[in-house]
């Protein structure tokens, strides 16, 4: 068997491929359809199997090469990053899209230490802005702009 030369290829691409495999197990149980007539499933069993494409590529990477060794993990930035989604699925409501996204860019911000504050600023401004414009107004979803906390203060 060869060797190794790249496990950070090896871990991507077996991560990839589960969850290329389980994307295309779960649009099973919709209908998949045709290119020409999709049915719900196709779209989630297209991105499954073109995830999966990528992982053999990364797997096969991982045999070719340079050895790399596996650096170590931080686990701070992707905790931070998994945390914001989590609390902006809490604050949507109560602080609406706007607050709950500029929490997310603020949180998820803190994850890394090249971040800084007025870049940081901007970009949650401009998400915020644009993720308002293009679901709220364009889209037409029912998500609260400022929330039910300032939706009180406003009457």
């Amino acid at each position: 068997m060869p060797a190794i030369r790249k496990p950070k290829d090896l871990l991507s691409g077996a991560f990839f491929m589960a969850v290329g495999l389980a994307a295309i197990g779960l649009a099973q149980g919709y209908t998949i359809g045709t290119a020409s007539r999709m049915g719900s499933g196709y779209f989630a069993a297209l991105m499954g199997l073109i995830l999966c494409a990528f992982a053999v590529i990364l797997i096969g990477r991982s045999f070719f090469g340079r050895v790399e060794p596996l650096p170590g993990m931080l686990l701070r930035g992707p905790a931070l990053v998994l945390i914001s989604a989590l609390l902006y699925a809490v604050l949507l409501r109560p602080v609406g899209l706007i607050g709950a996204t500029l929490a997310l860019v603020g949180v998820s911000a803190l994850g890394s230490p090249r971040s800084r504050p007025l870049p940081t600023l901007l970009l949650a401004l401009g998400l915020a802005a644009g993720c308002t414009l293009a679901f709220v107004y364009a889209l037409g979803q029912p998500i609260p702009i400022l929330g039910e906390i300032f939706g009180r203060w406003a009457r």
